[in-house]
């Protein structure tokens, strides 16, 4: 009776829940940034928090938009560019990194006059950018299968580990040298030693193909990880690499993002939709809401410093290209 007693009480707080989060939505759309004139796929984002710039890297246009958040217009495109796949701004040396896709090379901007600083080869399909500010090094994903390192000051690269196939997206623990790095082509997860540059472990997705995005929970050990086929947001211990839930999304996810501090997750999807989802605690998860958005948009930049969700929307037939800014409601 004891037991019944509290699976009602149960259902009744996630009803509640589930009502609320419908008549409050995590996420409420503040603002349209118009980007005219960029076509084509738009790929990752990043910020700079104190000069409130976000810069975008439009793949399909070889360039990276610049826009001016306070102003909420884009104030300068960077052509030249091979497309530009991963971005990331380096704040302690005003710098922005860009990976190309089509040339392999990794490029560094200067962040006040935009010349360029270096011009590296790294190899093919330079992707996905992170930035290590303690060792002051650029990770850079790129290849059949690589990680490649970067001297961020001497502007050089360092090293490479060899992975099982190309590298998608990969987060990096603050509190010792993990890193976590999605290979869809090989079905798994590979863990990373940074100080050993070797790879300790591999955590097959299995059934999960296409694991594209991941977002990481560094306190509660929890990666999570978007697949595209068939459309899951899977949760994964990093202590074990079990597999700990699994959530419905919508098709062709290409970013997660983890909000600590109201404990969501936010997956942004092709399909034409934003899903967020509660964090009860690490091992129980909840559906917020699917917002609709629009079509392809599935790049978009989560910062919890402004507590926004910046989607990159591309230019498809009457759908003007734009970046929309989403409010993330306590």
């Amino acid at each position: 009776m004891k037991a019944f007693a509290i699976s009602l009480l149960v259902i009744f707080v996630n009803s509640v829940l589930l009502a609320y989060s419908q008549a409050t939505p995590p996420l409420k759309l503040s603002q349209t940034i118009p980007l005219p004139g960029v076509e084509g796929r738009i790929d990752h984002m990043s910020v700079d928090i104190k000069g409130q710039r976000l810069f975008v890297a439009a793949l399909g246009n070889n360039t990276m938009e610049v826009v001016d958040l306070a102003q909420g217009k884009r104030v300068r495109s960077i052509t030249g560019l091979k497309e530009p796949q991963g971005i990331a701004y380096l704040a302690d040396l005003d710098q922005i990194i860009v990976a190309n896709g089509a040339d392999g090379t990794v490029r560094t901007f200067d962040g006040k006059s935009f010349t360029v600083i270096s011009h590296l080869t790294l190899g093919d399909d330079a992707d996905n950018v992170r930035y290590d500010s303690t060792a002051a090094r650029i990770l850079v994903g790129h290849g059949d299968g690589a990680l490649g390192f970067i001297d961020a000051k001497a502007q050089k690269v360092i090293s490479s580990i060899k992975l099982s196939g190309h590298p998608e997206s990969f987060q990096l623990e603050k509190s010792r040298p993990r890193i976590y790095v999605n290979v869809p082509n090989a079905n798994h997860i590979a863990a990373v030693d940074g100080n050993k540059q070797a790879v300790i472990d591999t955590w097959p997705v299995g059934q999960f193909r296409a694991n594209f995005p991941m977002a990481l929970d560094e306190a509660n050990h929890r990666l999570f990880v978007g697949a595209r086929n068939p459309p899951r947001l899977v949760v994964v211990d990093t202590e074990s690499g079990k597999q700990i839930s699994v959530m419905i999304i919508s098709g062709d996810a290409d970013d997660v993002f983890f909000d600590q501090e109201n404990r969501r997750i936010y997956v942004s999807a092709g399909e034409g939709y934003i899903h967020a989802f509660r964090q009860r605690d690490a091992d129980h998860y909840q559906p917020l809401a699917k917002i609709p958005t629009a079509s392809g948009a599935r790049t978009s930049l989560f910062v919890p410093e402004l507590r926004k969700l910046y989607l990159a929307v591309p230019h498809r037939g009457s759908q003007e290209c734009a970046i929309r800014v989403y409010d993330a409601i306590r």
